[in-house]
């Protein structure tokens, strides 16, 4: 069966190994399944849900079009496109906003780990940021999101937004219900620093990530000072649940070998994490190293990576307009 795939990636720059394995990796397969047509979004109206300098957040909005391409996801396969262009995007969020209830909102827990202690100072966009993801899914019809654990409070609301809107304006069927699609194993991968915080680029440590454009000698630095313990690795699985760095480190190195943690464990069953270490370290630079070095090539041709954006604007504004204009229609605009 085919399926309609949106997914979007907010252009914050800096794009690292727990982005690739939890998402990006998974867009390439998706892709490549024959019968599925996917459209990845560079999310940038949700960048600016917190402040962004203006000539840095263009340049992250290219450098995630670049990261796409470089990692396998190819234009004339998939619709790439950034969102602030597709006026369709704002438009639809204000209409959603105006159906959706304030409670939903309110039980985002998302929200309240973002805004913090203070959340009379977070932004109105940071707050409403789900009901923009709504409309950015809703908009295509999709018929799957692909989602980490993090984003799967967000496409819950989706859903419900999308049933209200329906019995609200009786157009059953008119915006489409997406189903999730989960990744069951490696959506999150932890910092190479602390194996219980996931791996972010906004964490002070470069250290604590392997970024999609470090070069082979960075790879290998940042994996001889990840942190681990002092026994040697398990002779099974379970023995990981209370050993957060060594079920990281495999859970990444499986994940780049497309097999189950158990026949990782298995192949480094009693030996030391050096031994690991060093398999770990060659396994990522085969992986990463051609992406470091696409992304970087293609970084130097920003006319290429505009055309591929202009294009991909072209094809979902045309996807976005029409539905748009029904959404208005029954609105009674």
């Amino acid at each position: 069966m085919s399926k309609k795939i949106f997914s979007g990636v907010q252009p914050t720059g800096n794009l690292h190994l727990g982005n690739y394995l939890g998402a990006i990796k998974n867009f390439v397969e998706l892709q490549n399944e024959k019968e599925n047509k996917c459209i990845f979004c560079v999310v940038d109206l949700h960048a600016i849900t917190v402040k962004q300098e203006p000539k840095e957040l263009k340049k992250n909005i290219r450098e995630t079009a670049a990261t796409f391409i470089a990692c396998g996801i190819d234009p004339a396969q998939s619709i790439i496109f950034n969102q602030s262009m597709v006026s369709a995007h704002s438009e639809a969020a204000w209409i959603l906003s105006c159906v959706s209830k304030i409670g939903w909102l309110n039980r985002m827990t998302q929200f309240k780990e973002k805004a913090g202690k203070d959340k009379e100072k977070a932004s109105i966009g940071l707050y409403s940021y789900p009901v923009l993801m709504a409309a950015d899914i809703l908009l295509y019809d999709a018929t799957h999101v692909p989602v980490g654990d993090d984003q799967k409070q967000h496409l819950e609301l989706c859903r419900d937004i999308a049933q209200k809107f329906n019995n609200d304006f009786n157009a059953p069927d008119f915006l489409k219900v997406p189903e999730p699609l989960i990744q069951k194993q490696f959506s999150r991968i932890m910092s190479l620093k602390d194996g219980i915080k996931k791996m972010s680029k906004s964490d002070p440590s470069d250290l604590s990530r392997v970024n999609l454009t470090d070069d082979k000698d960075e790879i290998l630095n940042k994996i001889k000072k990840a942190k681990t313990d002092p026994l040697p690795l398990p002779e099974e699985a379970k023995e990981l649940a209370k050993r957060p760095e060594a079920e990281n480190l495999l859970g990444i190195y499986s994940s780049l070998k497309n097999q189950n943690l158990e026949i990782s464990v298995s192949e480094f069953s009693g030996k030391n994490f050096s031994e690991f270490k060093e398999k770990l370290s060659e396994t990522l630079i085969e992986k990463i190293e051609p992406i470091s070095k696409e992304i970087k090539r293609l970084l130097n041709d920003e006319k290429y990576l505009d055309t591929i954006l202009l294009e991909g604007f072209h094809e979902a504004d045309k996807m976005a307009s029409k539905k748009i204009k029904e959404i208005k229609e029954l609105v009674g605009f």
